[in-house]
């Protein structure tokens, strides 16, 4: 280990403390997406108490920030997720998410000014289905960036992001109520609606190829069992391999609701709830520099499994490593067969060992985004 990636280390190991108690804070006191306000305060503050520039109220977008310290030609960017998901929580780590990015910024900003760069953080609200960072990208957020990097949480080590491209919908069916005994010729049921586009759905997945994924769920499905439901609603997700083939599967798809719509008369409204996430373009020589710095701290990385494939989750991180080169490397919690979205992950995303995957994945970004500049690949 040369000398500069020793006092990196040490940086990061000298503000661990404050970086375990953003971590906790953050998942004590979940926020969904778009509703991050507390979040994006509370990492914003970190980050400025450590001397960078905060501008919150980012690009117009409430809960997002924009941290930067140093005035080098070069600018490296770290992305810090906050939301939760509604139910349960930070299942999916995002409190380890941004304590990772700050710590990694905060270590590689105390050598700015020698390494020609400046150091950057992003608050990015909404990943979990809103495509903050796509907002974000089309506000001009990113422009200039040289480099995004982030760290996420997963059962096990997998370094190369392979997710798929996905679109959110929501879908709605409007009928007509009746009595469901006395007068059910009186109605259009669009619970009915329902049932014949998830049939035609799962008849579907016979024609799919293995890279696509087609899921949601009824979100409202009727009042009463004695009425016919006048409306009902639900939310869907398309994945695919990539964009081409993504926009190919939606068709399909919209055509197993409009078969619902057809057969019971009713009205179909399907509305997106953020623009698709894209599937990623890695930086190859930024992704072998993580890997060899995450085993110099004693990471192992898993190449084939089942327990791998928490690297195929879609990212709005995508759309941004489109345009910025960057790399979405996953950092294990040791906790297969939990898995994350499941309730019982969150509870991996503090502890000890959530701890040593905080203080790990902060030094392990930072030391890549070090050989970055040091060797001029930025």
């Amino acid at each position: 280990m040369n000398e500069a990636k020793k006092r990196v280390q040490s940086d990061v190991e000298s503000i661990r403390g404050e970086l375990i108690a953003l971590s906790e804070s953050l998942y004590r006191n979940p926020e969904t997406a778009w509703k991050e306000i507390e979040s994006a305060r509370n990492v914003a503050g970190v980050l400025h108490r450590n001397g960078f520039e905060v501008t919150e109220n980012f690009v117009g977008l409430p809960t997002a920030f924009h941290a930067r310290l140093g005035s080098g030609a070069k600018r490296i960017g770290f992305m810090a997720e906050y939301d939760a998901l509604p139910g349960i929580g930070h299942a999916c780590g995002h409190n380890l998410i941004s304590a990772m990015s700050v710590g990694a910024a905060i270590a590689l900003a105390q050598r700015a000014h020698e390494l020609g760069i400046t150091v950057e953080v992003f608050g990015t609200p909404a990943e979990e289905g809103g495509g903050g960072k796509i907002e974000m990208l089309d506000r001009g957020a990113f422009d200039g960036l040289d480099f995004a990097m982030m760290a996420h949480p997963a059962p096990v080590d997998v370094a190369r992001a392979v997710p798929f491209a996905v679109s959110h919908s929501a879908i709605r069916y409007t009928g007509k109520a009746a009595h469901a005994a006395a007068y059910p010729t009186h109605g259009r049921n669009a619970a009915d609606a329902f049932t014949i586009a998830q049939v035609a759905i799962g008849l579907l997945r016979q024609q799919l190829p293995a890279s696509v994924r087609v899921h949601g769920i009824v979100t409202s499905g009727g009042e009463a069992p004695n009425a016919i439901p006048q409306t009902t609603a639900g939310r869907w997700y398309v994945r695919a391999k990539d964009m081409a083939e993504l926009a190919e599967t939606e068709e399909k798809v919209r055509r197993c609701f409009e078969a619902g719509a057809l057969a019971t008369g009713c009205e179909l409204e399907i509305e997106p709830e953020s623009q698709p996430y894209s599937d990623f373009r890695t930086h190859e020589s930024a992704l072998k520099l993580y890997e060899q710095n995450a085993v110099e701290l004693g990471r192992e990385f898993v190449t084939e499994g089942p327990e791998m494939q928490m690297c195929r989750a879609s990212t709005d991180m995508g759309n941004v490593s489109q345009v910025v080169p960057a790399i979405h490397p996953y950092i294990g919690l040791d906790c297969f067969p939990v898995l994350n979205h499941q309730r019982e992950f969150a509870d991996h995303c503090i502890g000890e060992v959530a701890e040593r995957t905080l203080t790990d994945g902060a030094t392990a970004l930072a030391w890549t985004a070090l050989g970055l500049a040091q060797e001029s690949m930025v």
